[in-house]
């Protein structure tokens, strides 16, 4: 197979290693999921080796109009959009444009104010700038999604932090500054979204996949609805204003693309080999490993400290690359499972999406959902569904 291939059903698990029935149970628990309520629907695939040997839509992904799960379904993919952003931006760093070292403010003068002279790529690409995680206060929810008012905004406010001294995972709004930066520096003075739609997006083959929302991809568009009320990260009028806020026009890197679990694939498997895919290289292995490796130590991330109080949860290393979460080693909770190897790389989406790459095993998971859960219990989702795949192998 290759890997643009989808595989119906599960014939081929075992030449790949997989116990077909054992496979079968991660489709089972999604549908012991949905029909609980806990969410709605889900896609998943899950590919060894380049060959997809399930692929799966479960549930509804619109309850409103009772629609049925299909392979077919586009998704808000979140912060999945963080990898393929920095994907971008690795780009210009290979073209020698930039390095990670490079202070923001050498190429966007504004920005060195108020003690954030010093703030590098590498700061904000592993979320230890120590600038303001939230929305600004003075930006607008409905310019979220314009990267040079955003960058506009965090110009404008001052250092909370010493960038390096804290890990404060930033899930809205730092990527538009990198974004701008490599917009700024484009030879053809094209608007980020068509920056990553023809220097990504197109050469892997992602068809379904575009920053921001184009009239071709709404048809099967699943909206986002907060189906977990619980208090958490997010709150739903928030994250559901993105039906409403996300346009064509719109570029918001760190959380506003549209996908397919088929697409998103593509992109986890040009990873796996090593920045190359169809013949089409996008990035060096050496950028791959730099991004996919532990770049903040021992360090926590403070944004998860509210769940660590709700749920009891133990104090445990970000385990951050260059925007890519890493599974590390020990135990704790973790959406990439306790089963998958140490140097398990991927990202991970507002309650909703998940994917990642296990190198040691050539293995990719993708799981986009539909009802989007609280942060923490998405977690002990994905880390439950994880591990059903890990522990369907024989080999």
């Amino acid at each position: 197979m290759t890997a643009t291939q989808i595989q119906p059903d599960l014939s081929d698990a075992g030449k790949h290693g997989f116990d077909p029935d054992r496979l079968l149970k991660l489709k089972q628990a999604i549908e012991a999921d949905t029909s609980q309520a806990v969410y709605d629907g889900a896609e998943v695939l899950v590919a060894r080796g380049g060959s997809i040997v399930m692929h799966e839509a479960i549930g509804h992904t619109n309850l409103a109009e009772n629609r049925k799960a299909a392979i077919s379904d586009t998704y808000f993919i979140m912060s999945l959009t963080k990898q393929m952003t920095v994907a971008r931006v690795l780009m210009d760093i290979e073209n020698g444009k930039f390095e990670l070292t490079t202070p923001v403010a050498e190429i966007i003068p504004e920005f060195g104010i108020k003690g954030k002279q010093n703030i590098t790529v590498w700061h904000i690409l592993t979320h230890t700038s120590g600038i303001n995680t939230e929305v600004p206060f003075t930006l607008p929810l409905d310019k979220i999604a314009d990267i040079e008012t955003v960058t506009a905004a965090l110009s404008n406010e001052r250092l909370l932090y010493l960038p390096g001294s804290i890990v404060t995972y930033n899930a809205i709004t730092a990527h538009a500054v990198v974004s701008v930066m490599v917009q700024r520096l484009d030879e053809k003075k094209r608007p980020f979204r068509r920056i990553m739609a023809e220097d990504i997006f197109e050469p892997l083959g992602m068809k379904q996949t575009a920053l921001g929302l184009p009239e071709h991809l709404k048809e099967r568009l699943v909206p986002i609805v907060m189906r977990d009320k619980t208090p958490g990260l997010f709150d739903a009028e928030v994250i559901e204003s993105l039906n409403f806020l996300i346009t064509e026009a719109s570029e918001l890197p760190a959380g506003g693309a549209v996908s397919t679990a088929n697409d998103v694939f593509l992109f986890a498997e040009m990873l796996r080999r090593g920045g190359e895919l169809n013949g089409h290289r996008i990035l060096s292995p050496a950028s791959i490993r730099a991004a996919t490796t532990n770049q903040t130590g021992e360090m926590t991330n403070h944004l998860m400290d509210y769940m660590r109080e709700m749920y009891g949860w133990p104090s445990f290393p970000a385990y951050l690359g260059l925007s890519f979460f890493l599974r590390g080693d020990g135990i704790f909770p973790s959406p990439f499972g306790l089963q998958t190897s140490p140097g398990t790389y991927g990202g991970l989406g507002a309650g909703s999406t998940i994917f990642w790459v296990d190198p040691e095993r050539d293995l990719i998971f993708v799981c986009l959902s539909a009802g989007l859960m609280e942060e923490g219990k998405s977690f002990l989702r994905f880390q439950r569904l994880s591990d059903l795949v890990v522990s369907a192998l024989e080999e």
